[in-house]
Order: structure tokens, then C-alpha cells, then sequence
């Protein structure tokens, strides 16, 4: 590498560490380190949720995807982006209305029992989990494309950076390098989509008809069935996507960093509006990796395809856009990570240890202690995972999460602010069942077992058809939520109805 690219790759993480010092001095009590004190702004929300959203899955593996799958890697874009109307519409404000730091907190406001808040810090620790190893995936890879390091060592260093934001800087700094890592991706998407527009002359038509002779899929790239060629495992995966954002704790704990619902709207519309343009800039990615770099390429600098988008950026930009790419990517995971690590270390130290273990009361300091200290656990815990999941896409290891969260968390959250009869044993049902239904059918599934060597994690048959399996998993969530209910005696329409009045205003009572 050239000396001036990697001086350009260091400023960038360079500034994240510089965001990190500063937001560590404003970072002095629970609230702080776990929402930023409440006092972000709906765009510097927006952006940070954004930022958090945009992940390597949706940078690297959806790029690799629709490199090499066509127009089955389009469909993880479509996913994702549509998720946001889930959230917009059905989650955001009643969360922000409801919650004070964790997704627990939500339906502890419903529910006061330990059971219910440690089930949702165990599904919310296990999502972190997934979400993480994807991320670490994603960043082994680029580093080592960047500077030929050891994959190991690569996983390593990201996972000591995302450390120091979260135990230094907290939700502060992480918001803020989620800010500075959005604007940054977005320009580093505009650019790459107009050199690639610039080579067929600006002409859309022209791209579409250049990309059915650039792969050895032909004119079926465009079509959908090269990837996913059964109509169930299609619709499971969509569902995933679609439903899984609104159960996502390191999203809606972003609805946590602002001071009211009507913030959290326009927080979540800016979000869109962002997260939207990226997107459909995905297609031009993509469709140039092809057409420019070259199928055989892709797989052979990264076997699960996560750095098509660099190597477009080095076939159609040069050393320097691709340093920029690598860097905007390296920053992408760092600020996603970071918001996983606190969500997860949020889980453990808020819910499990203040909530259960301290009834509540456990001081600030013993708190952020205990914050630092599950920050620490949950990045060993994921580096350690990282290195055994080198040559799986993120994108599919991404999907997974989602798969959890949709299956687990939403349903309790939907029944929580939208069914009157909702009791304990239906929450603690939903989320038991979802979350072991979802990693049973994984464990089972062409993702972990293959005829073919190399394929998957194991050679053998799998037992469940389904790569994905949120087809089943979700429906099971939401059935043992009701067959919990229903089939037990608790009911409190009073507390429901405070529950209902403040999900809506806002409105917590005389203080």
C-alpha cells in the first residue's frame, strides 16, 4: 500500500478516537454512558440511527450479494429499508414513551418481574452476539485485504477499538462516530454510484444490459432464483428482515438518546429518508462489482464476496478511493460494533445485575462498573466467535439476528403496548420460545449442515429445509404469547391502562 493511502486510513480512525476523548469527559453518570443523557437532536439521531443501521452487512455483504447473486442480493435492500416503516409506524414512539435505557425497561413498565427482564437481556445479549460476529467478519476481512495482516490479528484490533469507545466514551461517543461514519459512508456511496453511472455514460439502461453478459449467470442475474430458489426460504428471509428491525435492541435503544416521542419521529424519518438513499445507491455498487471487478475476483479476495465494494472502488477510483472505501467501512463497523457492545453490556449490567441481581438498587458507580466490566465480556466473547466464521457472508450471519429478533422480541413488544389481556406467562412464553425456536432451526438448517464440503459449517444432511428460519420462528413467538395468556389466570386491565396512556402521550404522572 501506498504511504499516502494508509495515512488516509489512519486519519479517519484517527478522528473516531479524537470523537471517543471528548465524549469521555461529558460521559459522568448512567445516562450518559447509556443514552447520551437524552439529549440528541432528531436529525443528530437520525443520523446516528442511520449510522448504526448501516452496517457491514449492508455495505459489504449486500454488495457481494448483488455482485454475485444479482438480483437475489437486492433483495436484503429491500428488506432492511421497508423494516423502517415497521418501526416508524408500530415501535418508536410507545418505546420512547415506555422505556428508559433497555428494551426490558419497555415491558418492565407493564410487567414488574425479574423473569420477564432477564428472558429480554438474554434475548437481547444472544442478538448482540450474531449481529457482532458479522461485524468482526466484515472487519478481518477488510484490514487484512488492506494491509495483508493475518485475518486473526485483524479481528483483534477491531475488537480493542470498539472496547476503548464503549468503556471511555459510551452511548456519547458512539452516537457521534455513528454521526461522523453516516455522513462519511453516504459521500463514499454518492461517489462510487456516480463513477459507475459515469461508465455507462450516465445511462441506466445501458448498466442493466452490460451486467447480463458480465457474470456467468447471463441474463438470469436479473432474475430472481440464482440464490434463493425456494419460494419459502425467500419469504422467510424477507420476513426476517422485514419484521426483525423493530426487536433489534442496539436500534431501539437509540430512541433512549432522545428527550421525547415527537423527537423519536423525526429521529426515525431522517433515519429513513438516509438509510433509503443508501440503498438504492446498493443496486450501482453491486451491479459495478460485476461488471468491473469480476465475479472470480470478488471470491477470490473474500470467499463470502464482503469486498466487492472495495475492489470497485480501487478498479474504477484508485489507491486513494479505495483506502477512503476501506477506511468509511473500517469506521462502519467500528460505530455499529460499539452500539452493539453497549446494548448488550446495557442488558447485562442494567438489567440483570442493577434489576435482579441488586433489586434496583445498585449506585451509579456500581453500575457503570458493571457496564465497563459487560462491555469488556461481550467483545472477547464475540472476538472469540469471529475467528471461526472467517468465510460466511455478514449479511446471511446479519440475517440471523434479525431472524431472533423478530421471532422474540417483537412480539412481546407489540403485545406489550397493543393487547389488553397480555400477562407475564405470554411474555416470558413469547420470548423463550422465539428466541429457542429460531436458534433450533438454525442449528438444523443448510446454514450449518451441507452435502457439500466447505459449503457450510458441517458436511451432512440438514434436517430443516430452511436457511433462514423466521417462516416458523415468528409465528411461534406470537402463538406462545397468546397460549401463554390465554392460558393463564393473570390479568391487570388497570396497569394496562396507565400503559396505554402513556405509550401514546408520553404522560408519566405527577412527580
Amino acid at each position: 500500500m501506498d504511504a499516502t493511502v494508509i495515512i488516509l486510513f489512519l486519519a479517519i480512525v484517527i478522528l473516531t478516537l479524537v470523537i471517543t476523548y471528548y465524549a469521555a469527559k461529558r460521559t459522568k453518570s448512567t445516562g450518559d454512558f447509556y443514552t447520551a443523557g437524552g439529549g440528541l437532536t432528531g436529525w443528530q439521531n437520525g443520523l446516528a440511527i442511520a449510522g448504526d443501521y448501516l452496517s457491514a452487512a449492508s455495505f459489504l455483504g449486500i454488495a457481494g450479494m448483488i455482485a454475485l447473486n444479482g438480483f437475489d442480493g437486492f433483495f436484503y435492500s429491500i428488506g432492511f429499508l421497508i423494516a423502517y416503516l415497521v418501526v416508524l409506524f408500530l415501535v418508536a414512539e410507545p418505546l420512547r414513551n415506555l422505556g428508559k435505557y433497555t428494551i426490558a425497561d419497555m415491558i418492565n413498565s407493564r410487567f414488574d418481574a425479574k423473569k420477564i427482564r432477564g428472558a429480554a437481556a438474554l434475548s437481547t445479549i444472544t442478538i448482540v452476539l450474531f449481529y457482532m460476529i458479522a461485524q468482526l467478519v466484515g472487519a478481518g476481512a477488510l484490514i487484512q485485504l488492506l494491509f495483508g495482516i493475518d485475518y486473526w490479528i485483524a479481528v483483534l484490533i477491531v475488537g480493542v477499538m470498539m472496547t476503548i469507545y464503549v468503556l471511555f466514551g459510551g452511548m456519547i461517543a458512539t452516537s457521534w462516530v455513528q454521526i461522523t461514519k453516516a455522513v462519511l459512508l453516504m459521500a463514499g456511496m454518492v461517489v462510487i454510484s456516480f463513477l459507475v453511472l459515469m461508465k455507462f455514460n450516465f445511462n441506466i439502461s445501458s448498466m442493466f444490459t452490460a451486467v447480463k453478459t458480465a457474470t456467468n449467470h447471463g441474463a438470469d442475474y436479473l432474475k430472481p432464483g440464482i440464490l434463493y430458489t425456494e419460494p419459502l426460504g425467500t419469504i422467510s428471509l424477507m420476513l426476517a428482515l422485514v419484521l426483525g428491525t423493530a426487536g433489534l435492541p442496539h436500534i431501539l435503544m437509540r430512541f433512549f438518546t432522545v428527550k421525547d416521542a415527537k423527537t423519536a419521529r423525526s429521529s426515525v424519518i431522517t433515519a429513513t429518508w438516509t438509510i433509503g438513499l443508501f440503498y438504492i445507491l446498493t443496486l450501482f455498487l453491486g451491479f459495478g462489482a460485476a461488471a468491473f471487478v469480476g465475479q472470480n475476483s470478488i471470491l477470490a479476495a473474500n470467499p463470502g464476496g464482503n469486498m466487492a465494494a472495495p475492489l470497485l472502488a480501487q478498479a474504477i477510483g484508485g489507491d486513494m478511493l479505495f483506502a477512503f472505501i476501506c477506511a468509511v467501512a473500517f469506521a462502519t463497523i467500528l460505530a455499529v460494533v460499539a452500539g452493539l457492545v453497549l446494548s448488550g453490556a446495557s442488558a447485562f449490567a442494567h438489567d440483570i445485575y442493577g434489576q435482579i441481581i441488586k433489586k434496583g438498587k445498585a449506585t451509579d458507580r456500581q453500575q457503570m462498573l458493571a457496564a465497563r466490566n459487560a462491555s469488556l465480556a461481550v467483545s472477547v466473547i464475540s472476538i472469540l466467535l469471529a475467528l471461526g466464521a472467517q468465510y460466511l457472508n455478514v449479511a446471511f450471519l446479519v440475517s440471523l439476528a434479525f431472524c431472533i429478533a423478530a421471532s422474540a422480541n417483537l412480539p412481546v413488544i407489540l403485545y406489550t403496548v397493543y393487547w389488553k389481556r397480555f400477562n407475564t406467562t405470554g411474555a416470558v412464553s413469547a420470548l423463550l420460545t422465539g428466541l429457542l425456536s429460531a436458534l433450533i432451526l438454525v442449528s438444523m438448517s443448510p446454514s450449518v449442515f451441507s452435502p457439500v464440503e466447505g459449503a457450510a459449517l458441517f458436511v451432512g444432511e440438514p434436517i430443516f429445509p430452511i436457511s433462514n428460519p423466521a417462516i416458523v420462528s415468528v409465528p411461534l413467538g406470537f402463538l406462545a404469547g397468546y397460549l401463554g395468556t390465554v392460558l393463564s389466570k393473570e390479568y391487570d386491565p388497570v396497569r394496562y391502562a396507565e400503559v396505554k396512556v402513556r405509550a401514546n402521550t408520553g404522560y408519566r404522572g405527577p412527580r
